[in-house]
This record gives C-alpha cells, sequence and structure tokens, in this order.
C-alpha cells in the first residue's frame, strides 16, 4: 500500500500535469491576439538607405489609430528638410508597411508616448484598469528583439513579475549620482522587475497577463537600467516595465 505522502505527491503531479496544458493553451490564444496590435516604431526617409530605421516596439491602443512606445525611442530631432519622418511598421503577409506618424502625448518622466498614425485601423490590446501586478504573476512581453535583424515577425517571451522595485535607489557615492539621478530619487515610481529577457528593440513592447491578454505594463530597458545599473560595467539580464496606469493618464 502507497504511503499518505506518495499519493499526496502523485495528486499534486497530476494537478501539475492536467493544469500546464491547459495554461498553455491560453497562452496560445492570448498571443494570436496580441501580436495583431503589435507594430515597429522608427523613422522614414524615402532618399535613405535603408529608408526605414526601426527604433522599438509598440501596440495599438484606443480606437486604433493610435499606438503606445516608449518616449527614449522616439526623442530624437528629425531631420525634417529630407523628409525624416516617425513612422509605425505593421506586417501585412509578406510585406512590411510603413504608416506615417506623429506623436500626440508623450511623458519624459514615465518614459511613455502615444502616437497617432495614419491609415485604417489596426486591432487594439485591451489595458488594465486594475491594481498594479504582484510579485509572483504569470506575464508575456510581444516585441521585436534585436530591432529588424531578426525581421518584424513578433516574438513572445514568458515570466514573471519578480519584483515591484523603485526607479532608481541610493547610491553608495555623491559621485556617482547626476541631475536625472537625484531627480528621480526625489520622485520615485515603482516600475515591474521581470525574470524575462528582453532585448534591444523590446523597448515598447506590451506586457500582459498570460491567460486574459490584458496589458498591464510596457517593457522599458534603457531607461529603466540608466537609473538602477548604472554602476554596473556591463549590463544585467534583468529586465523592467513600466505601470500602464503612467500610459493611461495620457490617454485620458
Amino acid at each position: 500500500m502507497r504511503s499518505p505522502l506518495s499519493l499526496l505527491l502523485s495528486v499534486v503531479a497530476c494537478l501539475a500535469f492536467a493544469a500546464s496544458p491547459s495554461a498553455a493553451a491560453d497562452l496560445v490564444e492570448t498571443i494570436k491576439r496580441i501580436k495583431a496590435g503589435v507594430v515597429g516604431v522608427g523613422t522614414y526617409q524615402a532618399t535613405r538607405r535603408p529608408p526605414a530605421v526601426f527604433a522599438a516596439t509598440g501596440f495599438v491602443v484606443g480606437d486604433g489609430l493610435r499606438a503606445i512606445t516608449n518616449y527614449h525611442a522616439i526623442d530624437e530631432e528629425l531631420d525634417a528638410e529630407n523628409r525624416e519622418s516617425l513612422a509605425i511598421f505593421v506586417r501585412d503577409g509578406e510585406q512590411v508597411r510603413q504608416r506615417r506618424a506623429r506623436i500626440l502625448k508623450q511623458d519624459p518622466k514615465y518614459d511613455v508616448a502615444v502616437l497617432g498614425f495614419d491609415g485604417p485601423p489596426l486591432p487594439v490590446l485591451e489595458l488594465s484598469r486594475g491594481p498594479d501586478l504582484p510579485e509572483g504573476t504569470a506575464i508575456a512581453f510581444t516585441g521585436f528583439p534585436i530591432g529588424s535583424v531578426l525581421g518584424l515577425y513578433p516574438v513572445t517571451h514568458r515570466g514573471i513579475i519578480s519584483a515591484y522595485t523603485p526607479i532608481a535607489i541610493p547610491q553608495r557615492s555623491h559621485r556617482q549620482l547626476d541631475s536625472k539621478m537625484i531627480q528621480q530619487l526625489q520622485d520615485r515610481f515603482f516600475v515591474y522587475q521581470l525574470d524575462a529577457t528582453a532585448y534591444p528593440g523590446n523597448s515598447g513592447s506590451p506586457l500582459y497577463d498570460q491567460a486574459s491578454g490584458r496589458v498591464h505594463g510596457i517593457v522599458s530597458i534603457v531607461f529603466v537600467k540608466d537609473s538602477k545599473e548604472r554602476v554596473l560595467q556591463d549590463p544585467s539580464g534583468i529586465s523592467y516595465a513600466i505601470p500602464i496606469r503612467h500610459a493611461l493618464k495620457l490617454l485620458e
């Protein structure tokens, strides 16, 4: 006869086996919905080679003609004299099409920008209006790691919320401080720390709940690492995301 402990372990294993396919199925369906609303963000100049320059990821919201991305990805001045314009990039079958875009609203403090773009509306992502996610929540994010080098095919990474942490922490020496960090220490806000690795090009990707696809944050690499990991000689593999409530303020 099997011991009570052995029986308990068997039950737990069966439950885990039963739950896993369901969770995987949820994520498969969620990714299908998410991918339709994820776009590339960059600039376009017809006389340049290549004419399209990829900067970050964005995702469609609202009426289908707006997209959220990171402010740091679009804060450089455009070459208006040579007709360089802000653009989003959308995959249409095997073709990648660019649409002229413009900045509607921006918030450098939280590294968020809202873009408007031309053309017919695109599928939109649902934004969470609930509280911030607790640590341990299963999440995923979809975007374009390494930018257009790997092609404009959305890639998904998954993990959990590993910590809810301040944007900046006190440094051991005043020599490690500058005006930006001093400001962030005085007016701190919290960001999500993730155990899934984001890459250059993932900035602006939607961070969402694996089951529902509801967006809870915006992946931000350069902006957050510049505050939290400045003392490191080499960047860590830790990724961060800005809570979506900071973008909701701009949309409202």
